[in-house]
């Protein structure tokens, strides 16, 4: 191997290696589900790793002056999906007179340090907590800080049982798997459609697979047949516009990169017509383009990924993806702290969205390429969000 290839090597390691740090958001988020349950005590736990505290200065964002406490406690400070919720709800904590307190588990799963930290807002007359739970074994102590009488926001992925908070703060899947298909169906023009459908799973049901897969299919307009189930849809029929579809595969992927090119070339095996690809999220999306671009098909088939991450949106920018639906997981800690500090001071309570059993943070569609009867974003505007507020 010559030194000039030897150099392209080493650069396309490099800029792999990043996606991958900046993905492995998207695939924990994806399998939120699937934390680590056990039973625990929420008593006389030990101080969280990764605490840190910001106070507002005296008398800002209230006219009576009360500062507000409020502890975001997150899965882990190394994901930047939570990094994001961190710095954004930091920025935003003196505008609104909030003493945001900020821990993490030292790992996904990692319950105890949640519970401890949970245990300190008590401790601390926090008002509420903002939470992406790390799994079942916290909700005897979220239940104890209610009990306390603090309010309890999750954010991203509803607790198991819902109930455990008092309302969730996420996107709407189905939404966001919908404007990928409706940007789908458009962009074909009434061509068949050949589609592969890269899931999370297909040994286990968990909501946000099912949310996003039968999105798309509804985008496209294509019944997804059973609502709790994938892959029960009609394998052939007509989508909106006219055009003939057919269902080449639903393979999963675990929401990762090596499991979306699996299942990519699993699908090119089993049907080399394929000309679309639904991918649970940006990680799988990014597995299928590799697989996609072994077999020389790049100008042949289109990617579409849900997340909207910084690296994300470029790959919209260089044609990997044909367009990525986005989230906004620093908007749902900005707003959840938010509600908190105007029900602190006198405010009511936040209620799900119309319609939802959560509230809504919203969604958008960021494309190269405007298409007829779909709203959507350049990756420019898109990434002046880029997973914030």
């Amino acid at each position: 191997m010559d030194s000039s290839t030897k150099s392209a090597t080493a650069g396309e390691a490099r800029r792999r290696s990043y996606r991958r740090a900046m993905y492995a958001a998207a695939a924990l988020c994806a399998t939120a589900a699937l934390a680590a349950c056990s039973s625990s005590s929420s008593s006389s736990s030990p101080a969280p790793q990764g605490s840190s505290s910001s106070s507002a200065p005296s008398g800002s964002g209230s006219a009576s002056g009360q500062t507000v406490g409020v502890s975001l406690i997150l899965k882990t400070l190394t994901n930047p999906y939570f990094v994001t919720m961190k710095s954004d709800a930091e920025a935003a904590a003196a505008k609104n007179g909030v003493k945001l307190t900020v821990a993490a588990g030292s790992s996904d799963g990692d319950t105890q340090t949640q519970i401890s930290a949970i245990d300190n807002a008590i401790s601390a007359g926090d008002k509420g907590i903002l939470i992406t739970t790390n799994g079942n074994a916290v909700n005897a102590a979220l239940n104890q800080a209610k009990a306390a009488g603090l309010f309890v926001i999750a954010l991203d992925t509803a607790p198991s049982p819902p109930s455990v908070a008092d309302i969730t703060y996420a996107t709407d899947n189905t939404a966001a798997g919908k404007l990928d298909g409706q940007y789908a169906a458009a962009s074909l023009g009434g061509k068949p459609a050949v589609i592969a459908m890269l899931d999370l799973f297909n040994n286990q049901v968990v909501s946000v697979d099912v949310d996003r897969d039968h999105g798309f299919l509804e985008g496209m307009g294509i019944n997804p047949g059973n609502p709790n189930e994938n892959g029960q849809e009609a394998k052939t029929g007509t989508y909106t516009g006219g055009g003939k579809y057919t269902i080449a595969c639903h393979q999963p992927t675990q929401g990762a990169i090596d499991g979306g090119r699996t299942a990519m070339e699993n699908c090119l095996s089993a049907n080399p017509n394929i000309n679309m690809v639904y991918a649970i999220n940006e990680p799988a999306a990014e597995g299928a383009y590799a697989a996609i671009k072994a077999a020389g098909k790049t100008s042949q088939i289109k990617v579409f990924a849900i997340d909207g991450s910084c690296a994300g949106l470029k790959l919209v920018t260089s044609g990997e993806f044909a367009a990525d639906a986005v989230q906004y997981p620093g908007k749902m800690a900005v707003l959840g702290m938010e509600a908190i500090a105007k029900l602190a001071r006198g405010g009511s309570k936040p209620s799900d969205s119309n319609g939802l059993s959560f509230y809504d943070t919203g969604t958008a569609l960021v494309a190269a390429t405007a298409v007829s009867g779909v709203t959507v974003e350049t990756p420019g505007q898109g990434a002046s969000a880029c997973w914030g507020s």
